[in-house]
């Protein structure tokens, strides 16, 4: 009689939502403050165990859901992390995702495993619990890798912008400036904006042009990818 797999290893699997945020010209990191050990009351990505019956995908949403109140956003797999020592508790692999939200759109609830939810700037993200520090820097760059080959602002813009303003995106997110007209040039190359009959209010500068996404297009591209800057 063979074995079960449950006899053989004691490896338990877990979820993590790595979720990033765009706000008032600067990217944000979704944390929950711990409720139970360990790390207890230490800040952390969201997450926790695959039940019996879940796919990893089922699992990232429900405990997203569950811990702060997010749903119905877009997760991509990012990437799996299985350090031997990574839990105190056991052996635990864990799957993280990556997702992009605008947080001004969002009420944040906590509950289940978390006291708090809440948006951290990147220079403010306290010392994380297990190894989500390692995660946060893995997301991160593959955020970098993916705004260089694919039009992310959709998911982080609001519907109308200025170019000023995707302009900053790109150099918060990438670290780096940018020469106005060159990066103008760029972008609008690139054939994924519409400009719309509407500018900025209550400026204080001459008002810029709004522009759009068109989506036809920046589908194409997020499907079969650029090389940008």
């Amino acid at each position: 009689m063979k074995p079960s797999l449950r006899d053989r290893h004691a490896v338990a699997v877990s979820v993590d939502c790595l979720v990033f945020g765009y706000d008032e010209g600067q990217l944000r990191v979704l944390l929950i403050q711990r409720r139970r050990p360990p790390f207890e009351g230490r800040w952390a990505i969201p997450g926790g165990f695959v039940e019996d019956g879940e796919t990893l995908h089922q699992a990232a949403t429900r405990e997203l859901a569950e811990e702060t109140g997010i749903r119905k956003v877009f997760l991509e797999e990012l990437q799996v992390f299985d350090a031997v020592d990574r839990d105190p508790r056991g052996r635990v692999l864990s799957v993280a995702f990556l997702a992009l939200v605008k947080p001004s759109g969002l009420k944040l609830v906590a509950a289940s495993d978390a006291v708090r939810a809440a948006w951290f700037v990147l220079e403010e993200v306290p010392e994380l619990a297990f190894d989500h520090r390692g995660i946060l820097d893995a997301g991160l760059q593959r955020l970098r890798a993916d705004l260089l080959r694919r039009p992310i602002g959709l998911e982080l813009l609001p519907r109308k912008f200025t170019l000023g303003q995707l302009q900053r995106l790109y150099e918060v997110i990438l670290n780096r400036a940018f020469d106005v007209s060159n990066f103008r040039k760029k972008i609008l190359g690139l054939g994924v904006l519409q400009p719309t009959q509407d500018y900025e209010t209550d400026v204080a500068h001459r008002a810029a042009r709004l522009y759009t996404f068109d989506l036809a297009s920046y589908r194409s591209l997020m499907a079969n990818g650029f090389r940008a800057f």
